[in-house]
C-alpha cells in the first residue's frame, strides 16, 4: 500500500476511538481508513492485546471489557467507598501554606472536597469539575490552568495550560490515571491529553498517585512517566502488590488506604 501515513500512536489512538464506539473493528476497514497496509493493522492489533487494550479476533478485533475509561460522569458514580478512603488516606500528605496541583479523576475530586481545613493552600488544576468543588471552600485558594476544554473529561488541555505551569512553583502533583504498573509506569487512556498530562507531572517535584486496586497492573496505550517518578501511591491494594512491591523497593512511599 506504500507509505504509511500515521504515525504509530496516532494510529494506535484511531483504533481505540473506532473500537470504543463500536465494540469491534475489521482489519480491512482500518486498513482502508488509515491508509496503511493490513500487516501494519496486525502489528497493531498485535501490540494493543498485549497491553490489554483489546481481544483480537479472526479479520480484527473486539473490546475487552475494563480496557477504557467511561466517561466522567459515569466514573462520578462508581465506587465512592473506595474513592472515599483513598482520599482520607491522602489528605495528611498535603502541607498547609503549599501549592499543589491536582489533576482531573473523581478520586482527586473526593480528595478536593476534603480540602476545607487546610491553611494557607493554593490549588492549581486543569479540571473544571475540581475548580468547582472548591468553588464552595473560601479557605481555599484556586488557580485554573487556561486551554482547549475537552467535553468528555471537562479538562483544559493545550500550549496554554502548560505555558501557566511555566509560571508556577508546585509543591506536589496528586495525580489519578488510567493505570500503574510496575514495568510501564504511570500510563493514560487519550493520547491528546498525553502533553499535558507530562506536563502536569514535570511541574511538581513531588509526585502523588491516588489508585484503586483495580488500576494497579493496568497498561494504558500512552506511557505518561516512568514508575521511579512517582514519590508516594496511595491505594487500597495491599503491601504484597506487585506495584507497591516495586515501589517500596525503589524507596517511594506507599500509604494504604
Amino acid at each position: 500500500m506504500g507509505t504509511d501515513f500515521f504515525l504509530a500512536p496516532q494510529r494506535r489512538h484511531a483504533v481505540l476511538t473506532r473500537l470504543r464506539h463500536r465494540g469491534t473493528v475489521n482489519v480491512q476497514e482500518l486498513s482502508d481508513l488509515l491508509r496503511i497496509s493490513p500487516s501494519t493493522v496486525r502489528r497493531d492489533l498485535r501490540e494493543l492485546e498485549e497491553e490489554g487494550m483489546l481481544r483480537r479476533v479472526h479479520g480484527g478485533a473486539t473490546v475487552l471489557d475494563g480496557a477504557f475509561e467511561p466517561d466522567q460522569p459515569q466514573r462520578a458514580a462508581t465506587q465512592w467507598e473506595e474513592k472515599g478512603r483513598i482520599a482520607e488516606a491522602a489528605l495528611p500528605l498535603i502541607r498547609d501554606h503549599s501549592t499543589v496541583l491536582i489533576s482531573g479523576g473523581t478520586t482527586t475530586e473526593t480528595l478536593a472536597a476534603r480540602l476545607g481545613e487546610r491553611r494557607g493552600l493554593t490549588v492549581v488544576t486543569n479540571a473544571l469539575p475540581i475548580a468547582q468543588v472548591l468553588s464552595a471552600t473560601a479557605a481555599v485558594d484556586v488557580i485554573v490552568l487556561g486551554g482547549v476544554l475537552r467535553h468528555r473529561e471537562q479538562s483544559l488541555l493545550g500550549h496554554l495550560a502548560e505555558r501557566a505551569l511555566a509560571e508556577l512553583q508546585i509543591d506536589q502533583l496528586f495525580t489519578s490515571s488510567f493505570g500503574l504498573d510496575a514495568e510501564t509506569g504511570l500510563t493514560g487512556a487519550h493520547v491528546d491529553e498525553a502533553q499535558t498530562d507530562r506536563a502536569l507531572l514535570a511541574a511538581a517535584r513531588d509526585i502523588v498517585v491516588l489508585a484503586d486496586e483495580s488500576k494497579l497492573g493496568r497498561r494504558g496505550p500512552v506511557r505518561l512517566a516512568r514508575l521511579d517518578q512517582v514519590s508516594t501511591l496511595v491505594t487500597d491494594a495491599g503491601a504484597a502488590h506487585p506495584v507497591c512491591a516495586a515501589l517500596t523497593r525503589q524507596g517511594s512511599k506507599v500509604v494504604a488506604a
